[in-house]
């Protein structure tokens, strides 16, 4: 069942990183051809301020992808010392930790837009852009990490309790440095 549920969250997560990838190359595209009519006279205005919402929105979606795909940053000099239950119950540490961590950024999250709801809030910009626009997207994209790394660690839990130790190393990303290191 743990097997399972990761491998459906990495088919979603990849749909969504499709999107990403889909918005991003809008938004270059938008700043080239902003670019070029500037070099022309004429500008769309606000491009700058649009793509870093973009990059705020982006960064909080990609991050549980990034977390499934086992492409964060990882420091373990002190795993590769222990034996195959050892190492687990450090990537057990180390994930429950992260998911404790992503969920306190989320709940940080909410009470930021709740403000701005409450408030109706808008840019201090010439855009005025209503904050609740790109705070909304940002804030689901952080739930979402927090989801996904409450469920990964839920799912590598299970595999661990099972004795299905590689299983749950490949789950959480230190089976795959493992054998890059060998």
């Amino acid at each position: 069942m743990a097997q399972q549920t990761l491998s459906m969250l990495r088919r979603v997560n990849r749909i969504v990183a499709v999107l990403i990838g889909i918005l991003l190359l809008i938004c270059a595209g938008s700043v080239l051809l902003d670019i070029v009519l500037r070099k022309m006279g004429s500008s769309f205005g606000g491009t700058d301020e649009i793509t870093g919402y973009v990059m705020a929105i982006s960064t909080a979606w990609g991050m549980g992808y990034a977390m499934l795909e086992l492409a964060h940053v990882r420091i373990d000099f002190l795993r590769g010392q222990v034996n195959r239950v050892g190492r687990s119950l450090m990537d057990l540490l180390a994930m429950l930790v992260l998911s404790a961590t992503v969920s306190v950024i989320a709940i940080r999250c909410w009470s930021v837009l709740e403000t701005t709801l409450a408030n109706g809030s808008r840019a201090n910009t010439p855009l005025e852009t209503p904050l609740a626009l790109v705070q909304i997207p940002w804030f689901a994209g952080w739930i979402w990490f927090a989801t996904m790394a409450w469920v990964t660690f839920l799912a590598a839990l299970a595999l661990v309790y099972q004795g299905r130790f590689e299983q749950s190393e490949a789950a959480i990303g230190a089976f795959a440095e493992q054998d890059a290191a060998l």
